[in-house]
């Protein structure tokens, strides 16, 4: 099969990967569980992408994100469940109908107004669709449809937002910041204790506290964290580089001298 820029041969090439007989041993003993690890880690590689400022890496990202869905749909096609198709239409329909604005009366709103709005047609739909279930989800908690295969720190925010909704929030990101210094001393009085279930659990109950602090003043907290992993990333290549120079083993210096260059690196 050669390269083309229609769908169509993705899907034929999906298609022949898992064609019992010819295809490809490891696509055919894939299943919708052993998948799901490459879906979310091609994801976060997109997402580093985007952070790079890598746009040719951005477009081979993007790429293998897409497979992933394709891989999902024919697995779904052989089982009589759905196919790429049926992906596609259910995402124009959501699309369509989430943005009356922009596809009905065409009505001038503020991002505000239109994520108000998002979400008033998300509820919506999820009450009908419990409606054409029987009412199944009518008893299910608030917080049961916040994906438990997200990362605990997304995880925690949508939570967070999820319990707002009912007014079970805090009304001042200052009352949260207090909650985080009770917590910060929670964790000393753990670890004074030396109880090492009691030490975790704390550190859980702190992270959770910056994760409410982080939507509290608007910030991505996933996105904020990934900003200070690449600066801890770059001043301790600082350290790397001028050790290197001076001909110093990074094992063979002390703390001091690393504290040092990383003051340094501060600056730069």
């Amino acid at each position: 099969m050669t390269p083309a820029r229609d769908i169509s041969r993705l899907i034929e090439i999906m298609a022949a990967l898992r064609t019992p007989g010819t295809g490809c041993p490891w696509d055919l003993e894939q299943d919708f569980a052993s998948i799901v690890p490459f879906t979310i880690e091609e994801a976060y590689e997109v997402a580093d992408a985007v952070e790079r400022g890598d746009y040719a890496d951005l477009t081979d990202e993007l790429g293998d994100l897409l497979l992933q869905v394709v891989f999902h749909s024919r697995m779904a096609e052989e089982q009589g469940l759905f196919a790429f198709p049926d992906v596609v239409e259910a995402i124009t329909q959501k699309m369509t109908r989430r943005h009356p604005h922009v596809f009905g009366d065409t009505s001038k709103l503020s991002p505000d107004e239109v994520k108000s709005l998002w979400a008033s047609i998300k509820a919506q739909e999820k009450t009908e669709r419990a409606a054409r279930r029987g009412g199944a989800e009518g008893n299910k908690s608030l917080l049961a449809d916040v994906p438990r295969a997200l990362p605990a720190l997304t995880r925690a925010v949508k939570l967070q937002a999820k319990a707002s909704t009912v007014g079970f929030d805090w009304n001042d990101a200052r009352l949260v910041l207090e909650k985080i210094k009770e917590e910060i001393s929670e964790c000393e009085e753990a670890i004074a204790e030396g109880d090492t279930a009691h030490v975790r659990e704390e550190i859980g109950d702190l992270l959770f506290a910056v994760a409410n602090l982080a939507r509290h003043v608007d910030t991505d907290a996933e996105d904020a964290l990934r900003g200070t992993n690449a600066k801890f990333e770059k001043r301790f290549a600082y350290i790397e580089m001028t050790l290197s120079k001076r001909g110093v083993p990074l094992k063979a210096s002390s703390l001091e001298e690393m504290d040092n260059l990383w003051n340094e690196a501060k600056k730069l």
